[in-house]
Protein backbone atom coordinates (compact mmCIF):
# COMPACT_ATOMS: atom_id res chain seq x y z
CA UNK A 1 0.00 0.00 0.00
CA UNK A 2 0.84 3.47 -0.59
CA UNK A 3 3.01 4.63 2.41
CA UNK A 4 1.62 1.70 4.41
CA UNK A 5 4.99 -0.21 4.04
CA UNK A 6 6.31 -3.31 2.34
CA UNK A 7 2.57 -4.61 1.95
CA UNK A 8 1.30 -6.49 -1.32
CA UNK A 9 -1.54 -5.05 -3.18
CA UNK A 10 -4.36 -5.93 -3.77
CA UNK A 11 -4.60 -8.86 -1.31
CA UNK A 12 -6.64 -11.84 -1.92
CA UNK A 13 -10.54 -11.16 -1.49
CA UNK A 14 -11.41 -11.12 2.37
CA UNK A 15 -14.34 -13.40 3.23
CA UNK A 16 -16.63 -12.53 6.28
CA UNK A 17 -19.64 -14.31 6.87
CA UNK A 18 -22.07 -12.41 4.56
CA UNK A 19 -19.35 -9.75 2.94
CA UNK A 20 -16.19 -10.18 0.39
CA UNK A 21 -13.46 -7.38 1.06
CA UNK A 22 -11.74 -7.31 -2.64
CA UNK A 23 -10.44 -4.66 -5.59
CA UNK A 24 -12.46 -2.41 -7.32
CA UNK A 25 -13.91 -3.64 -10.59
CA UNK A 26 -15.94 -1.83 -13.36
CA UNK A 27 -19.24 -3.30 -12.35
CA UNK A 28 -18.74 -1.00 -9.14
CA UNK A 29 -19.21 2.41 -11.08
CA UNK A 30 -23.03 2.83 -10.74
CA UNK A 31 -22.75 2.44 -6.58
CA UNK A 32 -18.80 4.59 -6.62
CA UNK A 33 -21.78 7.49 -8.17
CA UNK A 34 -24.42 6.60 -5.93
CA UNK A 35 -22.23 6.77 -2.67
CA UNK A 36 -20.81 10.05 -4.07
CA UNK A 37 -24.03 11.76 -4.63
CA UNK A 38 -25.99 10.49 -1.38
CA UNK A 39 -27.30 13.19 0.41
CA UNK A 40 -27.79 10.89 3.34
CA UNK A 41 -23.82 9.25 2.74
CA UNK A 42 -22.02 12.88 2.36
CA UNK A 43 -24.26 14.23 5.78
CA UNK A 44 -21.00 14.46 7.80
CA UNK A 45 -18.62 14.35 4.41
CA UNK A 46 -18.75 17.96 2.68
CA UNK A 47 -22.13 16.99 1.21
CA UNK A 48 -22.98 15.39 -1.85
CA UNK A 49 -21.76 15.53 -5.78
CA UNK A 50 -23.31 16.73 -8.23
CA UNK A 51 -24.39 13.29 -10.27
CA UNK A 52 -23.40 14.57 -13.48
CA UNK A 53 -19.74 15.71 -12.48
CA UNK A 54 -19.49 12.48 -10.98
CA UNK A 55 -20.93 10.62 -14.59
CA UNK A 56 -18.10 12.56 -16.18
CA UNK A 57 -15.43 12.03 -13.77
CA UNK A 58 -15.32 8.69 -12.31
CA UNK A 59 -13.44 6.12 -13.79
CA UNK A 60 -14.62 3.01 -15.98
CA UNK A 61 -13.07 1.16 -12.91
CA UNK A 62 -13.54 3.66 -10.12
CA UNK A 63 -11.53 3.21 -6.37
CA UNK A 64 -9.00 0.94 -7.81
CA UNK A 65 -5.84 1.89 -5.60
CA UNK A 66 -3.96 0.81 -2.75
CA UNK A 67 -5.80 0.53 0.68
CA UNK A 68 -9.27 1.33 -1.22
CA UNK A 69 -11.50 -2.45 -0.42
CA UNK A 70 -15.22 -2.75 -1.80
CA UNK A 71 -17.20 -4.12 0.00
CA UNK A 72 -19.57 -6.92 -1.52
CA UNK A 73 -22.62 -8.39 -0.99
CA UNK A 74 -24.01 -11.33 -3.14
CA UNK A 75 -21.79 -9.66 -5.86
CA UNK A 76 -22.79 -5.87 -5.21
CA UNK A 77 -20.86 -3.11 -4.34
CA UNK A 78 -22.46 -2.05 -1.01
CA UNK A 79 -20.07 0.59 0.12
CA UNK A 80 -16.22 1.19 0.66
CA UNK A 81 -13.11 0.83 3.30
CA UNK A 82 -9.99 3.06 3.29
CA UNK A 83 -6.92 2.47 5.18
CA UNK A 84 -4.67 5.68 4.08
CA UNK A 85 -2.20 7.41 5.61
CA UNK A 86 -3.18 10.21 7.47
CA UNK A 87 -1.84 13.74 5.75
CA UNK A 88 0.45 15.62 8.36
CA UNK A 89 -1.05 18.90 7.79
CA UNK A 90 -4.17 17.91 9.00
CA UNK A 91 -5.01 17.65 13.10
CA UNK A 92 -5.58 15.18 14.94
CA UNK A 93 -2.25 12.88 15.34
CA UNK A 94 -0.27 10.38 17.86
CA UNK A 95 2.76 9.86 16.19
CA UNK A 96 5.64 12.96 16.18
CA UNK A 97 5.97 12.43 12.21
CA UNK A 98 1.72 11.98 11.75
CA UNK A 99 1.30 9.83 9.03
CA UNK A 100 -1.10 7.40 10.96
CA UNK A 101 -3.10 4.38 9.15
CA UNK A 102 -6.59 5.85 9.09
CA UNK A 103 -9.38 3.89 8.84
CA UNK A 104 -12.24 5.48 6.23
CA UNK A 105 -15.67 3.72 5.54
CA UNK A 106 -19.16 4.76 3.55
CA UNK A 107 -21.84 2.16 2.64
CA UNK A 108 -24.72 2.54 0.72
CA UNK A 109 -28.14 3.66 2.61
CA UNK A 110 -29.66 0.33 1.86
CA UNK A 111 -26.90 -1.24 4.17
CA UNK A 112 -27.45 0.87 7.34
CA UNK A 113 -28.36 -0.59 10.27
CA UNK A 114 -27.40 -4.75 9.46
CA UNK A 115 -23.92 -4.68 11.29
CA UNK A 116 -22.18 -4.95 7.56
CA UNK A 117 -19.77 -1.78 9.05
CA UNK A 118 -18.63 -3.51 11.85
CA UNK A 119 -18.15 -6.99 9.47
CA UNK A 120 -16.52 -5.13 6.93
CA UNK A 121 -14.37 -3.12 8.73
CA UNK A 122 -13.29 -5.77 11.74
CA UNK A 123 -12.14 -8.35 8.47
CA UNK A 124 -10.49 -4.90 6.95
CA UNK A 125 -8.39 -4.00 10.43
CA UNK A 126 -7.47 -7.65 11.01
CA UNK A 127 -5.68 -7.72 7.52
CA UNK A 128 -3.99 -4.54 8.63
CA UNK A 129 -3.06 -5.85 12.27
CA UNK A 130 -1.54 -9.13 9.99
CA UNK A 131 0.09 -7.35 7.72
CA UNK A 132 1.80 -4.32 9.78
CA UNK A 133 1.37 -6.20 13.37
CA UNK A 134 1.16 -3.72 16.51
CA UNK A 135 0.68 -0.67 14.41
CA UNK A 136 -1.85 1.85 15.50
CA UNK A 137 -5.10 3.00 13.51
CA UNK A 138 -6.93 6.09 13.69
CA UNK A 139 -10.16 7.08 13.14
CA UNK A 140 -11.80 10.69 12.53
CA UNK A 141 -15.42 11.40 12.25
CA UNK A 142 -18.03 14.27 12.88
CA UNK A 143 -18.72 14.42 16.69
CA UNK A 144 -22.53 14.66 14.97
CA UNK A 145 -22.33 11.69 13.40
CA UNK A 146 -23.29 9.10 16.16
CA UNK A 147 -23.60 5.95 14.37
CA UNK A 148 -19.87 6.51 13.23
CA UNK A 149 -18.70 7.20 16.75
CA UNK A 150 -21.24 3.96 17.94
CA UNK A 151 -19.02 1.83 15.16
CA UNK A 152 -15.71 2.89 16.04
CA UNK A 153 -16.38 2.10 19.53
CA UNK A 154 -17.77 -1.31 18.27
CA UNK A 155 -14.47 -1.62 16.55
CA UNK A 156 -12.18 -1.21 19.60
CA UNK A 157 -11.11 2.73 18.59
CA UNK A 158 -10.73 4.95 21.91
CA UNK A 159 -11.18 8.50 21.68
CA UNK A 160 -8.38 10.43 22.00
CA UNK A 161 -9.06 14.27 21.28
CA UNK A 162 -11.89 16.38 19.53
CA UNK A 163 -11.21 19.39 17.15
CA UNK A 164 -12.30 21.93 14.72
CA UNK A 165 -11.87 21.04 11.12
CA UNK A 166 -13.66 21.71 8.10
CA UNK A 167 -16.49 23.92 10.47
CA UNK A 168 -18.02 20.77 12.84
CA UNK A 169 -16.34 19.36 15.44
CA UNK A 170 -14.30 16.05 14.74
CA UNK A 171 -13.80 13.29 16.68
CA UNK A 172 -10.76 11.42 16.56
CA UNK A 173 -9.82 7.93 18.11
CA UNK A 174 -7.15 5.35 18.09
CA UNK A 175 -7.38 1.45 18.38
CA UNK A 176 -4.04 0.05 19.06
CA UNK A 177 -4.33 -3.48 19.36
CA UNK A 178 -4.17 -6.39 16.33
CA UNK A 179 -6.98 -8.83 15.97
CA UNK A 180 -10.50 -7.67 16.93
Amino acid sequence: MTGLGPVAWPPAPISTERLVLRESEARDRTAFIELFASPEVRTYLGGPRPRDELERAVPAVPGRRPGLFVIDLDGAMIGTITLDRRDADRPGHLLPDAQEAELGYMFLPDAWGRGYGAEACAAALDWFADALPGEPVVLCTQSANTPSIRLAAKLGFTEVERFEEYGAEQWFGVRTWGHS
